[in-house]
């Protein structure tokens, strides 16, 4: 009887991942295919954007004051 208990969650969470594994496919399946394949799903124009980096410069370290000392 206890086997019989311990199936039905067992095969109610296998049913969740198999719809839950449908939806996902559903959603982005042509995704994955492309990937896999090693192909853009959107055609490029050959121009790709290109992000700029702003390097900061770091900042100078500080002095910590005596007050601060004697807290640490």
């Amino acid at each position: 009887m206890i086997a019989a208990l311990g199936t039905l969650p067992f095969l109610a969470t296998l049913w969740l991942l198999l719809v839950l594994g449908a939806r996902v496919l559903e959603e982005s399946g042509a995704k994955i295919a492309a990937a896999l394949k090693g192909k853009s799903l959107r055609p490029s124009a050959g121009i790709s954007p290109v992000r700029a980096r702003v390097w900061l410069p770091a900042a100078a370290p500080s002095r910590a004051s005596v007050q601060w000392r004697a807290a640490a």
